[in-house]
């Protein structure tokens, strides 16, 4: 079968209150995105932007909710979407957009996959476990609670409509989580999630437990997807996420998970999330995302074949 990757933008900004997500996707199509992973030996295609428009107010007893509305319409059209466009014969890659963006995502992509009697598996790069309620968010940020809502969570019940297809916690793994809030702390301790913050990145490195989750993936004949957020980066390095936290994953180490990721020849989705440009310094954070994805994709920053020793 040909290699094809279709991109498609999904420019959502209402799951925290900074604006600037909307521009996501156009700043990464600047920052030659389609022409990278062509130079790879990929078709690309690029199936322009989604966007959703709500149809009624959704009121929450939670007096900091906000844009609930949005965040159903957005889940709506982008299952929707999903469930008429994607085929096997193209490995999507959506890129946002705020983190909310995978609420919509993930239910369709999992019932796709147990249309095919496969297992969905996920990648959740990030610096949050975006593991909130919506009871529990005291922001009210809704880009926090797309974990929560994709295990098909009881809390969304009776206010927006649930996942088509819920995903297993166990089959979820997190990577380079700092910035976790009690309540959130609570509620991992009763799932399955996979879970290696930075204190076990900084003792242990990146490839010990990603080939371990891989394994796991590749055992369950499943599909994985892979969700960047870009905040899962250290700052210094991508400065163009409104919710930086310091300490994050290195140029090298987030390099050397995207070329681990395409050996082992899983990775079946990805979504790109968090992206800012307004926040930007001179496009170097669309730039390295760009990057980030080509290594995904077969790019090598280190050609160990040629390497001289």
């Amino acid at each position: 079968m040909e290699k094809s990757i279709l991109l498609v933008g999904v420019p959502a900004d209402h799951g925290s209150r900074r604006a600037g997500c909307l521009m996501g996707p156009d700043s990464l199509r600047t920052a030659n995105i389609a022409r990278r992973l062509s130079r790879l030996g990929y078709e690309v295609l690029d199936d322009g932007n989604i966007t959703a428009a709500p149809a009624n107010e959704i009121l929450h007893t939670n007096p900091n909710i906000h844009h609930l509305a949005d965040y159903a319409a957005l889940i709506h059209k982008l299952d929707q979407y999903c469930a008429t466009t994607l085929t096997n014969n193209h490995i999507p890659v959506f890129m946002g957009g705020d983190h909310c963006i995978a609420a919509g995502i993930l239910p369709a992509l999992a019932r796709a996959s147990e249309n095919t009697g496969q297992e969905q598996f996920v990648l959740w790069l990030d610096a949050h476990t975006d593991f909130q309620t919506l009871e529990s968010t005291d922001t009210g940020n809704l880009h926090g609670t797309p974990v929560t809502y994709i295990i098909g969570d009881p809390s969304f019940d009776g206010v927006i409509p649930g996942p088509s297809t819920t995903i297993k916690p166990e089959n979820i793994c997190m990577m380079g989580i700092r910035s976790v809030d009690p309540a959130e702390q609570a509620r991992i301790a009763r799932t399955g999630i996979d879970i290696h913050d930075m204190r076990a990145i900084d003792e242990f490195g990146v490839a010990a437990p990603l080939r371990r989750f891989i394994d796991r993936v590749h055992r369950a004949n499943g599909r994985l997807h892979v969700s960047l957020d870009v905040d899962f980066l250290d700052p210094d390095i991508a400065p163009a996420v409104g919710t930086t936290v310091s300490g994050g994953v290195s140029h090298r180490e987030a390099h050397l998970i995207m070329e681990i990721l395409y050996d082992s020849g899983l990775v079946t989705s990805l979504d790109i999330a968090e992206l800012n440009p307004f926040l930007d310094v001179h496009g170097k954070t669309s730039e390295l995302i760009v990057d980030l994805v080509a290594s995904l994709f077969g790019q090598r920053v280190l050609d160990t074949q040629r390497r001289s020793i």
